[in-house]
This record gives C-alpha cells, structure tokens and sequence, in this order.
C-alpha cells in the first residue's frame, strides 16, 4: 500500500548551484549527493517535511534526446514550474527573498486559497510561495 509521496523531482541546469540555492535561500538541507557510473543523484529536503526528498536533475537519460532538449529549454526561458512552497508570511518571505537578490515574477496577491508569490530559483524554475487559508469550492469558483 502506498503510504506517502516520498521523492519529487526539479529540472536544473546545474545540480551543484541549484543544492546551494535551495539550502542557501529556501531554508532545505543537502541530503545525498552520489555518482553512480556517469549519473549523478543529488537531493534536498525541508527540515519541516524530512520524509520528502526533492531529487535535482539536470534533463538526460532517461528522458529520450528530444525531451532533454526541451526541458533545457524550457528552463533557459524560465518557462518551468517547480515547486508549491507553504509561507507563514508570503509578503514578508517574497520581500526577504527579493532583497537577497531572488527574482520575484509575480509580487504577492490575494487569491481565495490565501496569498500567492511567484518566485524563479536560479535555473529559471517558478516557485509558488503560498500563505494558505482556509476556503471552499464557491470560493474558487468566484474567481
């Protein structure tokens, strides 16, 4: 029986540089880091949610030729999404975030789900900062 989503992953262009962003920034901490032949495994983990483990990618095998080319693009145009990140305060944590020189492409809104920032990692990943409340299907359905 399934007991919990354990292992999601993020395309990077650089696994070294974008471990460091996410410990450095986001707050997560370096987990493994292990070559197995010519792959390399590297992944990160919030303190607050330990049994998840974010595996950092740079796109090849096992993506066929073709795919690997376009999530590298996808990436060199900030054109991929990453990850939803929970915020106890979204307009404090995008503004921090921003005076550390991250970009931030959508400044925070109110939205009927909470409060919702757009920021981009340092590989042109978009990342959610959402500060939830609590809301209803007629909550979303009016906007």
């Amino acid at each position: 029986m399934i007991q919990n989503i354990s292992l999601v992953t993020v395309y990077c262009l650089d696994q070294t540089a974008t471990r460091d962003f996410y410990v450095r920034h986001l707050g997560f901490e370096p987990r493994v880091d292990a070559t197995m032949g010519e792959f390399r495994w590297v992944t990160i983990a919030h303190p607050n949610q330990p049994e998840l483990e974010v595996t950092l990618m740079v796109p090849g095998p096992p993506l066929a030729p073709e795919a690997a080319a376009f999530v590298r693009g996808q990436l060199e145009a900030g054109q991929m999404g990453g990850l939803g990140l929970r915020v106890d305060d979204c307009r404090k944590t995008s503004a921090t975030l921003a005076a550390a020189g991250i970009t931030v492409i959508q400044e925070p809104a109110d939205r009927p789900y909470g409060t919702e920032a757009v920021i981009r990692d340092n590989t042109g990943n978009w990342l959610t900062l959402v500060e939830p409340k609590p809301f209803t299907q007629q909550d979303l359905a009016a906007f």
